[in-house]
């Protein structure tokens, strides 16, 4: 069965205020849903395994048509989780556009004017704002310091208990791991711990959910095997506080 047919895709119309005048022409992109979904599970017997509940939509590099390697991920990662917040509500608001988040945060008084239009990258800090400023949801933000021990004992207590609760897709990201990445569930084994994470870096034509998976663009990747000198911060929206 074709994995971008139905149920398994969302079509998304970029055209009004979702393009960037003169960048991203008027168009409609089909993205795929639960890009996790048959994923295998990691090569241990879980003690405790915790994910997302409910649908998502996976966004990536270019997949509005606008070229955004090397500076987008942090916007993907956003459109990710607001497409779980969308899919989570009766009221459904798409996914903002890269032009619509840069000039929330210049509305907002984050930035100044002459972000929008840039390409500047951006964090978990102002994932928080702009999923608070569209979808009335505020985030959590958690700070480890450091890899390995850390991360095995700060971020996946944390991940378990955000995911228990309030199932919703958390952003990830660091200083010398400085790429942003979404995280779907975490599982603890008796030898470690692994996080689900789907990365936004994928940049081309839409692949089957299969061969995203084969290719690493959503994997489950050991704790221990992250950037072991760099800090780390979690933006886990609190969806429970607002009755999703």
């Amino acid at each position: 069965m074709d994995e971008k047919v139905g149920a398994s895709e969302e079509r998304i119309d970029w055209g009004g205020s979702g393009a960037e005048e003169g960048k991203i022409a008027h168009q409609i992109q089909s993205l795929l849903k639960n890009i996790h979904s048959g994923l295998p599970n990691p090569p241990s017997d879980p003690v405790k395994c915790s994910q997302i509940k409910g649908d998502y939509l996976y966004f990536h590099y270019g997949c509005d048509g606008c070229d955004d390697r090397g500076w987008g991920c942090g916007y993907r990662t956003i459109q990710t989780m607001a497409s779980w917040l969308c899919l989570s509500r009766t009221q459904r608001r798409p996914a903002p556009s890269l032009p619509e988040i840069q000039q929330a945060l210049v509305t907002m008084g984050d930035k100044p004017g002459s972000f929008s239009g840039s390409r500047e990258w951006i964090g978990t800090f102002e994932a928080s704002l702009v999923l608070d400023y569209f979808y009335d949801v505020p985030c959590k933000l958690v700070h480890v310091r450091g890899g390995g021990v850390e991360l095995e004992k700060v971020a996946v207590e944390e991940l378990h208990q955000h995911f228990e609760k309030h199932g919703s897709p958390v952003m990830m990201g660091g200083d010398r791991d400085n790429s942003s990445k979404g995280i779907l569930g975490v599982w603890t084994g008796e030898k470690g711990s692994y996080l689900l994470v789907v990365d936004p870096h994928y940049y081309g034509c839409e692949l089957e959910r299969s061969e995203l998976q084969r290719r690493g663009w959503v994997a489950w990747k050991r704790v221990s095997s992250l950037d072991q000198s760099s800090f780390y911060n979690l933006c886990m929206p609190q969806t429970a506080t607002k009755g999703i």
